[in-house]
């Protein structure tokens, strides 16, 4: 057996004494010698003490190997505010079939509840006086085609700055962005952005657009992606190339698409993905032994969960609160022919205990 030790807080009563309470202490001893007593109160504190326990698991000897699958609850569990940043400049328009259906896919892909979706021009000057309200749930891509075609438009291509204004400075956003829900901007253009009031530099707008939410904002690009990769008939020139848009998806880990793409959907719906709240994990392998399995949230052992192999995941009956790190460790066979996944494995630090 497996010996893994987790840090728990355990709490310690601790007792003191002093006058005038129920408690009597006798005073003197021996034949002949004076008794007396005196009322003494017994103070009870309680004091949160660190208790190691241990949590056994069996061995790879017995049950297989040990593998874990992590997952991170980046994303605020009160809904997704999500704003589609869309260049408005006369090229654009032959891209409208995409953004629509694109848009549409993101609509499936969302939860039934909780998501707000707006869209605005990159230019700036129109960002901050855009006064449509969002589409939510319920609404369908006739609702959103008459966002887009009421729309303002603008020349500008400002993507970050126009972001920037809208959240900012646009006093009608306020009155239905929600500061505890998630923020996704998914930003499209055919040219490179061009900020030049308050983002001027990349690293402008990774620096505020990182704290907002608490840190649950996230942004993908559909722009004209590096020529050697680019699926265009005809490659973007270089000074069309998004570079900035991409350094900062990349930045935040999100979905890039080439605006040349047929079908924006796949990356639009991973996308999505990335700020819904998970409430279960899919596992990568099959457990041998759901009796072995542990569950770790923040490094701390949890049962609220359930394993199912229906779909092989382990479903959690109190969903992970944003930014909590979920650690799910069992055993599995590696030469059963019939499992999934990848043969490396890079086992969590406090997991070294199980060894």
């Amino acid at each position: 057996m497996k010996k893994l030790l987790v840090l728990v807080t355990a709490v310690a009563t601790m007792m003191t004494a002093c006058h005038n309470g129920i408690d009597y202490v006798v005073h003197g001893q021996g034949e002949g010698e004076t008794v007396y007593i005196t009322e003494t109160e017994t103070v009870v504190e309680e004091v949160e003490v660190p208790v190691y326990v241990e949590v056994e698991v069996p061995g790879e000897t017995e049950y297989g190997e040990i593998w874990v699958d992590s997952d991170t609850q980046s994303a605020a569990t009160d809904g997704v505010d999500i704003l589609w940043v869309i260049d408005t400049s006369g090229s654009m328009f032959r891209y409208d079939a995409q953004l629509m259906a694109g848009i549409e896919a993101m609509m499936e892909a969302l939860p039934e509840s909780g998501w707000r979706l707006a869209m605005m021009s990159n230019d700036p000057n129109r960002a901050k006086v855009e006064s449509q309200f969002p589409l939510v749930p319920g609404d369908d891509i006739d609702d959103a085609m008459d966002m887009y075609n009421a729309m303002g438009r603008g020349g500008m291509e400002e993507g970050f700055d126009a972001a920037y204004e809208y959240l900012v400075n646009n006093s009608y956003a306020s009155t239905w962005l929600r500061p505890d829900a998630a923020l996704l901007i998914v930003f499209v253009s055919d040219e490179e952005e061009q900020s030049r009031t308050h983002m001027i530099d990349v690293i402008d707008w990774t620096n505020w657009f990182s704290i907002q939410r608490g840190g649950s904002a996230f942004m993908s690009s559909i722009v004209n992606v590096e020529q050697a990769d680019s699926i265009c008939t005809t490659p973007p020139s270089i000074i069309d190339v998004g570079d900035r848009y991409m350094e900062a998806t990349n930045y935040f880990g999100g979905v890039i698409v080439d605006i040349c793409d047929d079908d924006w959907a796949p990356g639009v719906a991973d996308a999505t993905s990335d700020v819904e709240p998970f409430e279960k994990i899919s596992l990568t392998y099959v457990p041998v032994q759901e009796e072995t399995m542990r569950v770790f949230i923040n490094g701390a052992l949890n049962w609220d969960w359930a394993y199912d192999s229906a779909d092989n995941a382990v479903h959690f009956t109190v969903i992970p609160a944003a930014h909590d790190h979920v650690d799910v460790a069992y055993h599995y066979d590696p030469d059963d022919p019939y499992q999934n996944g990848a043969a490396d494995n890079t086992l969590q630090s406090f997991l070294i205990a199980l060894s």
